[in-house]
């Protein structure tokens, strides 16, 4: 039987007991020490790295996970563009953004200038409109439930102070507003 201390530092380790299977003139006693010692150093420093590797691995497959999710994320995003005219009829679904307030939205981007003047009309005979203006800083800009005219319909007018690309936002009024609607942004031009 052979017994071994090992030192790293201020560390010590004991080997356990180890009987020999095979002839003793194979190796010489250096010989048996070093490896006896090599193997436990080895097994030591390999246990720590493996520790290190078992927390390391999850946090790692956490964190790409989540970067996968939010890049996911960011993909399911896609606001549509409204056409060159800046008019639109289109509908609003239960397949749209949830609102959190038992609703849903529907987003279009459109590029404003500077100086511009805009009017955003939402009209719709299927629900109460609401319609939003979010500048390129996500700040909104605007808000309209009903228009001017007495009717559930919105109308927004505005002064663009920064270019860039704003999001109209479409949602009804309360819980479970569906069906289609006309947007129109129109813009003012100084005569």
């Amino acid at each position: 039987m052979l017994d071994c201390h090992l030192y790293d530092g201020d560390q010590q380790w004991q080997t356990p007991k180890i009987k020999f299977s095979f002839p003793r003139f194979l190796l010489s006693l250096p010989e048996i020490l070093w490896s006896l010692l090599s193997y436990r150093f080895f097994m030591v420093k390999s246990f720590m790295l493996n520790f290190r590797l078992v927390s390391i691995v999850p946090a790692t497959a956490l964190a790409i996970a989540m970067s996968a999710a939010s890049v996911g994320a960011q993909n399911m995003y896609n606001p549509i563009r409204l056409p060159s005219n800046n008019e639109i009829t289109d509908t609003l679904s239960e397949r749209d953004i949830p609102t959190g307030q038992g609703g849903f939205a529907r987003d279009y981007v459109v590029s404003l200038q500077p100086g511009e003047h805009i009017f955003v009309d939402l009209l719709s005979d299927g629900f109460d409109t609401i319609v939003t203006l979010i500048g390129p800083n996500g700040m909104i800009i605007g808000e309209n439930d009903d228009g001017p005219d007495g009717t559930t319909n919105s109308l927004l007018c505005t002064r663009i102070t920064e270019g860039g690309n704003y999001i109209v936002r479409v949602r009804a009024f309360g819980e479970g507003g569906i069906g289609s609607f006309t947007l129109k942004v129109t813009r003012l031009r100084p005569i």
